[in-house]
């Protein structure tokens, strides 16, 4: 690697974050993806503001948007996988349980919450808005050959499954934006696998999920600890 182009490269990504107001979106963006309008609503910015620092961001290859799946008028921001890994979530969640929620509970949320075992003691159960059938045959030979088991899994519907101190992370835009808003959550926009119904795809979304899996698992501890 050309060291003068690192040493650029993490310059430039310094300076992005070289002020407060980006360095609050970054936290934002560590627990979930959010929109312009919910960043600005959730910070106190003006969307000028807003717009700003985004399109700094951006430059510094720290985020990138994409177009919700549901309104295909929303964009949602996301930080780009890996693109500071020395940064640590700056909060701390304490929940009994982590419940991951998508659409049909047949992919995204089985995948995490599998995921979510592997990586932290706390408890996790998955659910859906108007949940399928069945897993994914995808989804389970995917989690296979990565070492996790889905066989056993059901689907399950969130009013069956949701309690009121667990914390609730929507891997779906359709869910997101479907979820009551008086309910505190996070959102994690992954694109659903099953359109396409590939290897790739699921691969793809699992990968994504991983990532926010791991920045997420180490700020979330069970209740009562200290």
């Amino acid at each position: 690697m050309n060291t003068e182009l690192s040493w650029e490269r993490r310059a430039a990504l310094h300076a992005a974050l070289a002020d407060p107001a980006r360095l609050a979106v970054t936290d934002a963006l560590c627990a979930g993806d959010a929109s312009p309008s919910e960043l600005g609503e959730r910070l106190g910015m003006r969307s000028n503001l807003i717009a700003h620092h985004l399109r700094v961001l951006a430059e510094a290859g720290v985020i990138t948007r994409e177009r919700s799946e549901a309104d295909h008028r929303r964009v949602y921001i996301r930080l780009r996988p890996g693109c500071f890994d020395a940064l640590i979530p700056s909060f701390l969640v304490r929940a009994p349980r982590v419940v991951f929620v998508c659409t049909r509970n047949s992919a995204r949320s089985q995948l995490a919450a599998a995921l979510w075992r592997h990586h932290s003691a706390v408890p996790a159960a998955s659910a859906g808005t108007h949940p399928g059938a069945g897993v994914h045959a995808r989804a389970v030979a995917t989690a296979r050959r990565h070492g996790l088991r889905l066989e056993a899994a059901r689907t399950a519907h969130v009013a069956d499954v949701l309690r009121r101190d667990d914390l609730v992370v929507a891997v779906c835009d359709n869910a997101h934006e479907e979820l009551p808003r008086t309910r505190d959550r996070l959102h994690w926009s992954v694109p659903d696998p099953v359109r396409t119904s590939t290897d790739e795809a699921f691969e793809d979304a699992f990968a994504q999920i991983s990532d926010r899996v791991e920045r997420l698992a180490p700020a979330v501890h069970p209740e009562g600890t200290p």
